[in-house]
Formats: structure tokens, sequence, C-alpha cells
């Protein structure tokens, strides 16, 4: 049986009920909700919350909410590892198990039915204990410097600061939308990392990290740039 959760609590301080707000006319969430739901590989979707508003949403959207997050995992501190384990562990409760999982981030609109598919085929293909979507740095980080209060810089890898571009081994990120796992190896390890992880690799007009108002400016502005150039 194959598990997706969308984690969702409601206390997000940078952008106000970010979790819910209003993206194109839909509750961001929705797009999350919808694309687990196309993709057709889950015998569950459900939502992770303690915020009741959230909860009525996720349902109108189609998702479950079968409990509540505990106060302790809704906290600025409970990691994305540490919702998954107790989503789990509510279920064991309930009585039911899942082989798979995949948590899917509520703030995710690009996700597509077709990369969740090709994510699950990959971990079953390769036997990888977890896969995430990822996405290639647009500028070599072997050129990344930092930057003093005084506006002087200092490069971070100053042995390739003569070497060509095209030389330098290109360097990835996680793309910030899913991660599928086994679930005993996630109960084994706790991390939706480990040395056995695969990755698919993503477009940059595929990805966006929304976490200030000037991000989700930019996510509305290429999500619809895709839905034109898709016709």
């Amino acid at each position: 049986m194959k598990l997706a959760i969308i984690p969702a609590r409601g206390g997000s301080k940078r952008i106000p009920k970010k979790n819910i707000k209003d993206f194109l006319g839909k509750p961001i969430i929705s797009y999350s909700i919808a694309g687990a739901l196309a993709s057709g590989l889950f015998d569950e979707v459900m939502v992770s919350t303690e915020d009741e508003e959230i909860s009525a949403i996720a349902a109108q959207c189609g998702a479950k909410v079968p409990f509540k997050r505990s106060t302790a995992n809704a906290s600025d501190f409970a990691t994305t590892a540490d919702v998954i384990e107790e989503v789990l562990e509510e279920y064991n409760k309930l009585g039911i198990n899942f082989e798979t999982v995949c948590c899917i981030y509520p703030t995710a609109p690009f996700i597509m039915p077709k990369r969740l598919i090709e994510g699950y085929k990959l971990l079953m293909d390769r036997d990888y204990d977890t896969v995430a979507p990822v996405v290639k740095f647009s500028f070599p980080i072997q050129r990344s410097f930092i930057m003093t209060d005084k506006s002087q810089i200092a490069f971070s890898f100053p042995e390739y600061l003569q070497k060509r571009s095209q030389d330098l081994i290109p360097h990835y990120h996680d793309a910030g939308q899913f991660y599928w796992m086994k679930t005993a190896a996630f109960l084994k390890n706790k991390s939706v990392w480990n040395n056995n992880t695969g990755a698919i690799l993503l477009s940059p007009m595929e990805v966006q990290d929304i976490d200030t108002e000037e991000d989700w400016e930019v996510a509305e502005f290429k999500y619809q740039l895709n839905r034109a150039k898709a016709g």
C-alpha cells in the first residue's frame, strides 16, 4: 500500500496562512492534493495538520484528515521526518500499514502526477530507500562567495577561481516538492535522505521555493507561463 502525506501546519510566520493562501484562485494546498490524486498511485492521500481551517479545506479538496497532528509536531522545531513518523505511528494504531510513503509539500503548485510516478518507478526499479526531485544550480557553486557587512567578498572555493565553468562538476539541490520513501527504510534511518537516495531531475521552470511574498509572485508568474506554453 502507498500513502501520500501532505504536512500542513497552521503556524506559518513569514507568509500568514501560507499553506491555504490563494494561489491563482485556489488554496495552494489544493495543487498538491490534486496532483497526488491524479497520479492514481495512492491508497490514501492525507493531510497532517493541527489546524481546523486547513482540515476543512483539505477535505473539500478530496484529502483525508483521519487524525490531528500533535502540538509538539506543530511547532517551529518539528522536522518533516518527525511528522512522517507520527503519521505512520497513528496509522499503525489503527491497524493500517503502508509499504511506501510519499511526503508531498503543501506549497508545491508545480507538482505533476507524471513526476510522482517517475519518482515511484525509480524507487522500485533501482531499489532505493528514498527518492527526491532535484534541480541543478544555475551557477557553479564552486564560484560562490560570501559577502561581509562592509560589502567585501571572500570566495568559498578560491582554488576553482581560474577554472573554466564548463570544467566544473554540476551540483544540484532539493526541489522542495516531494520525497518517496520505503517505510521500513525510513523508520530505520528516520530521515528522507540517506546513502541510498535516488533523484529525478527537474527543470528550473518546474521549481520555485516559496518563502517570501516575492517568491510567491515569482511562482504565480512562472506557473502562468508554464500553463500558457502548455496551450
